[in-house]
C-alpha cells in the first residue's frame, strides 16, 4: 500500500490503491465498483513487464484524483480469480463497473496510454507530466530554440522510451538540420506498435520529400521549362518538389494544382497524390495543409 503524501486535490493514496486476496477481491472490487470504476491489476513478482506498469498504474489512478482506483493481485498468491477471469498472461488490468468486468488490456503500456484507458471509463483528466513536457517542447521549437526543444523531448523519452511524438519531434528536428539519414535513425528507433502513429508518418514523408528534393538541384533550369511549355506536367511537378524543399509551399501547391486543372490523369494522378504527400508531411492542422485542401476541394467538386 503507498504511503506518499497525496498532492492538493487528491485523495490518500491509501484510499485509491491496495492489495487485494481472494477473500477481500468481493468487498475491495465488487462493492467498491458500485461506487467508481476500479482497476484490477493482475500481476506476479516474477514479472518484468509488471514492474513497469504498476507505477504507472499507481501514477495515473493517483492523478485521477478519486474517480477510479486500482487493487493489485498477486496471481501466485491468488490463482483463483485471474483463472475464473480467463487470465492467461500478465500483467493483464481488467476494469470493474457496477460489479461487472467492462474493460481491460494486457501488457506493460505507457503512460499516455493508461491515461487514455482511464478517460475511457470516467472522462477526461488533466494533463500528465509526460503531455507537459510535451507541451513545453512544441513551443520551445516554435520559438527557435531547437536544442533546448530536444532536451525536453529527451527527458520524455527516458519516462516513456516508445513515445511517438517525441520520437517524431526530434526527428523533424535532426531533418530540419538537413540530416536525412540522421532523422531516419531515429525513426528505426521506434517501437514496432508505433509503426503506423501519424507523427511518425509525417515525418517519414518529410523525409521522402526533402530526398526528392535534393535530388533536383538548381530550380532555375525547371522554372524556365515551365515558362516556355506550361503544359510540361513533369517540370511542373519536379518544380514543385523542389519548392516545397526550399520552403516555399504555397507556390509548390499551385503548381500542382495546376497540373490537376490541366490534365487529372497525367501520371495516374500523380499530382493529387503528390499534394496528398504533402499534406501527411506539413501535418493536418498546418495552414498550408487547409490552404491545400480547400483549393483541391474546389477543383475537383466545381
Amino acid at each position: 500500500m503507498l504511503t506518499d503524501t497525496p498532492a492538493a486535490g487528491q485523495a490518500p493514496a491509501g484510499a485509491l490503491i491496495k492489495d487485494a486476496t481472494t477473500t477481500s477481491f468481493r468487498q475491495d472490487v465488487m462493492q467498491e465498483s458500485m461506487q467508481q470504476p476500479v482497476l484490477v491489476d493482475f500481476w506476479a513478482p516474477w514479472c518484468g513487464p509488471c514492474k513497469q506498469l504498476t507505477p504507472i498504474l499507481e501514477k495515473a489512478v493517483r492523478d485521477a484524483g478519486g474517480r477510479v482506483r486500482l487493487v493489485k493481485m498477486n496471481i501466485d498468491e491468488h490463482p483463483q480469480i485471474p483463472g475464473q477471469l480467463g487470465i492467461q498472461s500478465i500483467p493483464a488490468v481488467i476494469a470493474f463497473q457496477r460489479g461487472q468486468p467492462v474493460d481491460g488490456f494486457m501488457g506493460a503500456l505507457p503512460e499516455s496510454q493508461v491515461k487514455a484507458f482511464i478517460e475511457r471509463l470516467v472522462g477526461p483528466l488533466g494533463p500528465t507530466e509526460v503531455e507537459d513536457l510535451m507541451a513545453e517542447a512544441q513551443a520551445t521549437a516554435e520559438a527557435g530554440d531547437a536544442d533546448a526543444a530536444a532536451e525536453l523531448y529527451a527527458a520524455v523519452l527516458s519516462q516513456e522510451p516508445g513515445h511517438a511524438g517525441a520520437i517524431a519531434a526530434l526527428a523533424k528536428l535532426v531533418l530540419d538540420r538537413g540530416d536525412t539519414d540522421g532523422a531516419r535513425r531515429f525513426l528505426e528507433a521506434a517501437p514496432p506498435e508505433a509503426a503506423k502513429d501519424p507523427a511518425l508518418a509525417a515525418v517519414r514523408a518529410a523525409i521522402e520529400l526533402a530526398e526528392q528534393a535534393a535530388a533536383l538541384g538548381d530550380l532555375g533550369a525547371l522554372q524556365r521549362q515551365v515558362e516556355a511549355d506550361p503544359a510540361d506536367h513533369q517540370a511542373r511537378f519536379d518544380l514543385a518538389l523542389g519548392l516545397n524543399g526550399k520552403g516555399r509551399q504555397q507556390e509548390a501547391i499551385d503548381h500542382l494544382i495546376e497540373i490537376v486543372r490541366r490534365d487529372r490523369t497525367w501520371n495516374d494522378d500523380g499530382a493529387r497524390k503528390q499534394l496528398l504527400q504533402f499534406f501527411e508531411a506539413w501535418g493536418p492542422m498546418d495552414p498550408m495543409t487547409i490552404r491545400g485542401r480547400r483549393k483541391l476541394s474546389a477543383l475537383m467538386f466545381s
